[in-house]
């Protein structure tokens, strides 16, 4: 009867470890969550990716620039997060155009906030907006 016993809770405990096995795979678990600046080189290489597609998928036929980083976090998980908090301002520079723009200035002026979700995969450049907002002041 005890060997019975044993058995059973061997079953129970295995099926209890595969269970939460199987809750954690689902959930994602962050290993490392912290600020860094925009002059980590990852970080770099991220900023200049969202400014790039923001630019490509903007209808406006002048270019846009990030002016101010507000906030950069980095997670890591399975792989690498960048949460982007940026200010672009639209400048001289008519698309494609990018060496020399300055800030537009007067009725041309415009300012936009945005917030970008970022996958980063850094070492082979490959990059995913995950979350894109954006709101003009």
């Amino acid at each position: 009867m005890a060997k019975l016993w044993q058995a059973l809770r061997l079953r129970l405990a295995i099926l209890l470890t595969l269970m939460t096995l199987t809750y954690q795979a689902r959930k994602k678990t962050f290993l490392s969550v912290h600020e860094v600046t925009a002059t980590e080189d990852y970080a770099k290489d991220s900023l200049q990716w969202i400014t790039d597609q923001y630019n490509k998928e903007s209808d406006d036929k002048y270019h846009f620039r990030i002016f101010r980083v507000l906030k950069i976090q980095k997670r890591i998980t399975d792989h690498m997060e960048y949460h982007l908090n940026v200010e672009m301002q639209r400048t001289t520079c008519q698309k494609p155009e990018t060496t020399n723009c300055v800030p537009q200035e007067g009725e041309l002026y415009k300012q936009v906030n945005c917030f970008f979700s970022v996958f980063a995969n850094p070492w082979f450049e490959q990059y995913k907006i995950l979350n894109k907002n954006c709101s003009s002041d």
